[in-house]
């Protein structure tokens, strides 16, 4: 079968090709044209405004890094960070925080249920997996430069995960949660 570039042909709309169409409550998004558009307001409304909002963002300016600052300066602890050209994982007091390509995903520590490793029997591909107590899991591959990163990287997820993580058994001294 061939395609055409430019086809003329429009797009079909409704229920068997939107599942959010709904007839008499919602239009499609694709129907939309630049008449129907509001009208937009003349250019020297826009400059005003861009000339107040220029005066606004230097509080903001300095209010910010002082913000980031602190959340560094506060806490002392240990930082698990590995990555390769398409994904990258980060673990430190804040939760985990997951990315590949464009998509990302955080967990604060209280919304994870376990951490699970894997590394590859042949290859140097390192797995992390995200379990959270909904029984949902989020895994990541990140490549490693050798095979010998494994162990490394293992202890230092093990670090983070001993000084943040709480599995919900209570340590020594500690009364269980009710």
């Amino acid at each position: 079968m061939e395609q055409r570039i430019g086809s003329s042909s429009q797009p079909l709309e409704g229920a068997g090709f939107d599942p959010a169409f709904v007839p008499g409550l919602t239009s499609p998004v694709s129907g939309r044209t630049e008449e129907d558009a509001p009208e937009k307001e003349p250019e020297v409304a826009d400059a005003e405004a861009a000339e107040e909002a220029a005066d606004e963002p230097e509080d903001t300016a300095e209010a910010a890094p002082s913000e980031q600052e602190e959340d560094t300066e506060a806490v002392d602890g240990p930082v698990f960070e590995a990555s390769d050209r398409r994904a990258r994982l980060v673990a430190d007091h804040r939760g985990v925080r997951l990315c590949l390509d464009d998509q990302e995903c955080e967990f604060r520590w209280d919304e994870i249920g376990a951490v699970e490793t894997e590394t590859a029997r042949f290859g140097k591909r390192y797995t992390v997996t995200v379990h959270t107590p909904d029984r949902r899991w989020y895994p990541i591959e990140i490549e490693a430069p050798a095979r010998s990163h494994f162990k490394v990287w293992d202890e230092q997820l093990d670090a983070v995960l001993d000084a943040y993580f709480e599995d919900g058994e209570p340590e020594a001294g500690e009364e269980p949660r009710a």
